[in-house]
């Protein structure tokens, strides 16, 4: 809250980690609103901190072989030019894909390639 707010006021706040300013005088709904929607920031970014730790502690579990076929599905590929490309049998990159699936406790293919790519984790 300041009384006397220029740019480089505002500048100097949000470098410092503020939220907001709030020019004086200020109606309480309006400063109200504003710690709600801090909150609520700090909640969503507390939650995108555990969903990336927790992402990254899943992928610790990954084989080195889970990891290659993880990173050809998240470049799109299909299970056959996984294969081809890993030298592997169809079959084997099929188990290596369930394993992986299970390690990372992922619903679907989306939903994997979602968690990777949104915790911005290198495959």
């Amino acid at each position: 809250m300041t009384g006397d707010a220029d740019v480089a006021l505002a500048v100097e706040a949000m470098k410092a980690g503020a939220f907001d300013l709030l020019e004086k005088p200020f109606d309480n709904r309006v400063l109200v609103r504003a710690v709600k929607a801090a909150l609520a920031t700090q909640r969503n970014e507390r939650e995108r901190a555990f969903r990336s730790a927790e992402c990254r502690r899943r992928m610790q579990l990954l084989s080195e072989r889970e990891r290659q076929v993880l990173a050809g599905l998240v470049a799109g590929k299909s299970n056959k030019i996984i294969a081809y490309d890993l030298s592997l049998s169809f079959r084997m990159v099929e188990g290596y894909r369930a394993s992986m699936m299970d390690k990372m406790q992922a619903e679907n293919l989306s939903h994997l390639v979602r968690m990777v790519l949104s915790n911005d984790r290198e495959v």
